[in-house]
């Protein structure tokens, strides 16, 4: 039987709670304790699979197909535990349930309300999977004190009481602000933030207050006095220059000691740190530095590519360099005829993943000169299309080649597609079937699906084989209508769908490396276990550097 962690924030969104729960994982793994870590989001929206990036960051798919929130990227990242379909979860999702049960009549004629009906599918969800770990850990996301987070804090509370005594502890993260004027570290927002939790029902046994520096003595003692919890479980979470330092230092901060002094594990396992050790020593004692250009259309928000900037920071890990990847602006480059003097410098290219047309014109700027002055280049979803529509234009001769969701947006027809809406697709043993004007939520090409890779092909000995399963979250594909015509001009097509319908990669021969895919790698890629084409983009970007 798991014992449960919740983790909740107070005072101010964005304090760091996903990073605290991941390393907290990483720390219970480390003194050889099962863990699973799981989400609770409390917006209306069924998941962020229709959410703009700008406004929720990037969505992170799992291997089941399920679109979550980035915070369980960070979870895989740390702990190397495959998220599923039942760690994420929104309040959408939960009153859509409970709706679809109504409908039906599973709540034989009852007045369906918050409490029980809501409360108890929570409860419903966070039990799933009890038996299979020691530790269960399940982030609140949202601030106490947001009204649509009542029903999750509300079904903690109860799911605590229903559990034998001392099964569960709840974490709570606030912040201390430092005021520059007075010189002085601030309790008081911490303790409201306490005190709004213990009104509802719920106290901390764990507080991890983030500050820009230590946590002195005295204000140590204060917090531990008004916010009623012990003097050791009195927790600073300083900001950090690399996230991946975070297990070790909230290690010497105690954390994971305090975690267990309160499930009351005595004594307990000593933890083995010397993976982490090793990973940030490759993050602050690399033995060189390559630049990396990102051209896309989110950059204005780096969460938007999150585990982009994680995979390139894990194959620099790999190389022992540092990777500093800047973020280029796509609309920039639709509006230059030529591209070199914004491109030049750089050791290699990556054109992520998006939707729409804004900004494609200047991605596919971008695969060109990657192309033609044999500039590495990584192409992801929209990327590897872009490079495709690129060499379909350029070398094939096709200038008006496109894609049908450009035409389709515009509700006109200006393109000759080689890329088109997914129509058909098989997922296991059953066929599935799409219509362009389908619902958005849901309705993609979504979590792992096997590729066959060519013998000798430039990915097959960068993976190390030529059986691969990886991730997709995709509407439309590459038409392979031009493959045969593409392939006689040096795009190859290295890697399929089993099937052999549907282009997995292409690559470009005679060249350092050019490398398209249709899936996300990075959603795989691990500081301790980097993707393959990561570690393989960054060695080929640290070739190119010594070219220069």
């Amino acid at each position: 039987m798991a014992r449960f962690v919740f983790i909740t924030g107070g005072v101010v969104s964005s304090l760091g709670k996903g990073l605290a729960s991941a390393a907290l994982g990483a720390l219970l793994q480390a003194r050889g304790y099962s863990v699973r870590l799981r989400k609770l989001d409390p917006y209306l929206n069924v998941d962020p699979g229709t959410m703009s990036p700008f406004e929720h960051g990037e969505v992170f798919v799992t291997d089941d197909g399920a679109e979550t929130d980035l915070d369980l990227g960070h979870y895989e990242r740390f702990t190397g535990v495959a998220a599923r379909k039942t760690d994420s979860v929104s309040s959408g999702r939960i009153y859509s349930t409970v709706l679809e049960k109504e409908r039906r009549g599973d709540y034989l004629g009852k007045t369906i309300q918050v409490i029980p009906h809501v409360t108890n599918e929570i409860k419903d969800f966070i039990a799933i999977g009890e038996d299979e770990v020691d530790f269960m850990l399940c982030e609140i996301g949202g601030t106490v004190g947001d009204i649509e987070g009542l029903p999750f804090f509300e079904a903690i509370r109860q799911f605590a009481q229903d559990k034998p005594r001392g099964q569960c502890i709840f974490m709570h993260l606030t912040l201390l602000p430092f005021i520059k004027a007075s010189g002085e570290l601030k309790t008081k927002p911490t303790q409201h933030s306490v005190k709004e939790l213990r009104s509802i029902g719920l106290a901390p046994d764990v507080l991890v207050c983030r500050s820009e520096g230590a946590i002195p003595e005295k204000e140590r003692e204060k917090l531990a006095l008004f916010c009623n919890v012990r003097k050791d479980s009195v927790i600073a979470a300083q900001d950090l220059k690399s996230i991946y330092e975070a297990p070790l230092v909230y290690h010497r901060e105690g954390l994971d000691q305090a975690v267990l002094d309160a499930f009351g594990i005595s004594p307990a396992p000593q933890p083995n740190l010397e993976k982490w050790k090793d990973v940030a020593d490759r993050v602050y004692n690399p033995d060189g530095e390559v630049r990396v250009a990102i051209v896309g259309k989110y950059t204005q928000l780096e969460d938007a590519y999150k585990s982009i900037a994680e995979a390139l920071t894990h194959g620099g890990m790999h190389n022992r360099v540092r990777v500093r990847a800047e973020w280029i602006d796509a609309e920039i480059f639709d509006r230059e005829d030529d591209v070199a003097p914004l491109l030049e410098g750089y050791n290699a290219i990556l054109v992520p993943g998006g939707f729409g047309e804004r900004g494609t014109e200047g991605k596919i700027k971008a695969a060109q000169f990657a192309r033609e002055r044999k500039i590495p280049y990584l192409g992801i979803c929209l990327g590897m299309q872009m490079a495709v529509i690129e060499a379909a234009r350029n070398l094939l001769g096709v200038e008006t080649a496109g894609s049908e969701e450009f035409d389709q947006e515009a509700g006109r027809k200006r393109f000759e597609p080689v890329v088109y809406h997914l129509k058909e697709w098989v997922e296991g043993n059953r066929t599935i079937q799409r219509d362009a004007d389908d619902d958005k939520g849901g309705t993609m090409r979504l979590g792992a699906y096997d590729a066959v890779l060519k013998s000798g092909s430039a990915v097959a000995d960068i993976y190390g084989g030529t059986s691969i399963s990886e991730r997709h979250r995709h509407r439309y594909e590459v038409d392979i209508k031009y493959r045969d015509k593409l392939e006689a001009l040096g795009l190859k097509f290295s890697g399929m769908s089993p099937d052999g319908r549907l282009p997995e990669i292409v690559e470009v021969e005679d060249h350092p490396w050019f490398i398209g895919v249709q899936f996300h790698p990075e959603l795989k890629s691990k500081p301790f276990a980097p993707h393959p084409l990561f570690a393989d983009f960054v060695r080929a970007a640290v070739e190119q550097s010594r070219l220069v």
